[in-house]
């Protein structure tokens, strides 16, 4: 079976004209121009193949007898049949990637199912970023393999941690936070956590990363290395006797660090960069923020990526 793209854009193409979004800015200033998608399977319309609908888009048959399950736009995600293994998928992965992950996670789409994207628009920054977002999600990544991505308070680090791993068929996310009923805008924080995760998802919420690491084999989402250190240093009772804490926890860094280091799964590590925030006010704050900047340090020295993240943007560290 051959596809062929002759478009992979949204309806209006893109850039849309006369919309004056960023992205479509950036695609008419490099002269840069998508049309809107049409697909031909053995040279024939992809509408005029044999085609049930299933709700968000159509199994289509190839030409050939070959199986397509095909967006019917942007923001659909089609219902495979029931049993089925497709041999192509082309997907809204703009929108919802993480479709594609619970499609391969129930073993619609396989390892050699062709995956491509349509309906591509003006919801995604560039062409550029599409290729770099595709570049996890159309061969997820088998461990090992470890990134860790840093970043200040809301600069888009959790978002882009949940990005790359939306299209892996087997993740485990850990949450090192814990509810606090106390803090009724934490817990909200927390939940807001939990209602973005693709529902398919395993959720650990522990403190213990190391031992959930140390078992993994498909991809783990750590979130993040900031709440775990708070918890090591709670059951430490380092802030109580800061002097004391750097050889106190020092153990359970090190186990963190070699678990990491020798750990089975892909890992995507979430992490607070917080030398580049004002000083603590108190010696343990100042304890705090060296041996998480440190614990940071040792985890880059042991990852095939590190990235920083800025206001959504990703920066890749060498």
């Amino acid at each position: 079976m051959k596809i062929d793209l002759l478009g992979a854009a949204g309806p209006r193409g893109w850039p849309e004209p006369g919309c004056r979004c960023a992205s479509c800015g950036r695609l008419r200033a490099s002269g840069d121009t998508r049309r809107p998608t049409l697909v031909l399977v053995d040279g024939v319309p992809l509408e005029e193949c044999s085609r049930r609908e299933v709700p968000g888009g159509y199994d289509v048959r190839a030409p050939g007898g070959e199986r397509i399950l095909y967006a019917s736009g942007a923001g659909t995600a089609p219902e495979p049949a029931p049993g089925a293994r497709y041999d192509a998928a082309l997907l809204d992965l703009v929108g919802r990637p993480d479709h594609l992950g619970r499609l391969r996670n129930s073993g619609a789409v396989t390892s050699a199912t062709e995956v491509l994207a349509v309906h591509v628009d003006h919801r995604i920054a560039s062409p550029a970023e599409l290729d770099r977002r595709l570049g996890w999600w159309l061969r997820p990544r088998r461990g090992p393999y470890r990134s860790l991505l840093l970043g200040g308070a809301r600069s888009g680090k959790s978002r882009e941690a949940e990005l790359r791993l939306a299209a892996h068929p087997d993740v485990t996310y850990v949450a090192t936070a814990r509810v606090d009923d106390a803090d009724p805008e934490w817990s909200a924080r927390i939940a807001a956590h939990r209602e973005r995760r693709p529902s398919w998802w395993r959720t650990a919420e522990t403190a213990d990363v190391a031992d959930v690491l140390r078992g993994a084999s498909g991809a783990v989402l750590v979130d993040g290395l900031g709440t775990w250190l708070t918890a090591a240093m709670d059951a430490c009772g380092g802030w109580d006797t800061p002097d004391a804490m750097p050889d106190a926890i020092g153990p359970r860094i090190d186990e963190l660090v070699d678990t990491w280091r020798t750990t089975e799964a892909c890992v995507v590590a979430v992490s607070d960069e917080v030398g580049l925030s004002l000083v603590p006010t108190s010696q343990a704050g100042r304890i705090f923020r060296d041996l998480l900047g440190r614990l940071n340090q040792r985890l880059a020295a042991e990852s095939e990526e590190t990235a920083l993240v800025v206001a959504g943007r990703t920066l890749d560290l060498s």
